[in-house]
């Protein structure tokens, strides 16, 4: 079977995996698992690569993490020579650590972050010793299991310095007591009804989204031939993007309408729909982000705004055209380099 493809872009989303050689233990011990949190921190920090998820099993590992530089593999590589030489080194050994190179499937991070992430958190319990356990027990063990990241989205005390818990939180209303206890709920809620895997999506393709993600993915990607800049988000995502603010501002310039009215809670107009549209598409900010800089409004209203806009640009002409113009001059005055 041909093996999925490096999809790399700035602002995705991945989940990565990797196995021992032969089945064997990547963790020998706790010392082994806090020198692989330690080599994870520092690649993190030197690559630019937030970690919003993790989990070390005895014999492989899972990460859900974002590249705002699009470097995957420059960051997997770092980190994943930075611990295989520790733990080589430590246990007198030589050779590989792991099964074949990482695995790695791209992210549609609206609709499958979350669920990613508890997929992750999982993971201590989804063997054979918690088959007859109850539900109680398995989150009493999920609580206690020290090599994961989850125990640091239940409590403050447990967190770790070089984590990001305000992307996943953000799904749940805010990095807050509130989305955390949300966030407990959520977990607690795939421990009773024994969820499905969401990566068996990415089998094949290597991607975890709805049809729409997949095939923006494969036009964008991995068709051979390319259309008009302006049908094609995500070469403004491989360029430098906007602040904000930034963007927001030219928007009001180029249209004459003021941000107070755009941004206003409440406020449904095609104006605003187009502000959450190029946010998202030239400032590598999710939904909930968007939400919360247009007036305090939850992701899935942001959502529902961007789908009710794509509607409307399919059937009215002279919309898309205006649509398409703004985007245009707005592409410009990004300076992006393609």
């Amino acid at each position: 079977m041909a093996r999925a493809l490096r999809i790399q872009y700035p602002g995705a989303h991945y989940h990565v995996t990797c196995r021992g050689n032969e089945k064997r233990a990547v963790f020998e011990d706790t010392q082994d698992q806090k020198t692989f949190l330690e080599k994870l921190s520092l690649s993190s920090n030197i690559y630019n690569v937030p970690i919003l998820a993790y989990v070390c099993m005895t014999n492989h590992f899972h990460l859900l993490l974002c590249t705002p530089d699009g470097n995957l593999s420059e960051f997997m590589r770092h980190f994943n020579i930075s611990y295989t030489a520790a733990f080589n080194r430590r246990h007198g050994r030589v050779g590989h650590l792991y099964q074949g190179r990482y695995k790695a499937f791209l992210i549609d991070v609206d609709n499958y972050l979350l669920e990613v992430s508890r997929y992750i958190h999982l993971n201590p319990i989804r063997v054979k010793a918690f088959s007859k356990t109850s539900a109680k027990e398995k989150w009493n063990a999920l609580l206690g299991y020290e090599w994961s990241s989850l125990p640091g989205y239940c409590a403050l005390g447990k967190r770790k310095h070089f984590m990001n818990y305000e992307t996943v939180l953000g799904y749940m209303g805010a990095d807050d007591r509130k989305g955390r206890l949300a966030y407990r709920e959520f977990i607690k809620w795939g421990i009773e009804k024994d969820v499905v895997n969401p990566l068996d999506l990415g089998k094949g393709l290597g991607i975890i989204g709805e049809e729409d993600f997949v095939e923006w993915v494969k036009e964008e990607f991995l068709s051979k031939t390319k259309g008009d800049k302006r049908e094609q988000p995500a070469l403004r995502k491989l360029g430098k993007m906007f602040d904000p603010k930034e963007m927001i501002a030219h928007f009001t310039r180029l249209t004459g309408e003021k941000r107070e009215a755009i941004c206003r809670r409440g406020k449904n107009s095609t104006e605003r729909a187009m502000v959450m549209e190029f946010l998202y598409r030239f400032c590598r900010m999710t939904q909930p982000e968007i939400g919360r800089l247009v007036g305090g409004i939850d992701y899935s209203a942001v959502s529902q705004a961007r789908s009710r806009l794509q509607k409307r640009l399919e059937g009215d002409h002279k919309l898309r055209q205006r649509f398409n113009d703004l985007g245009d001059q707005l592409f410009d005055l990004s300076r992006i380099k393609i």
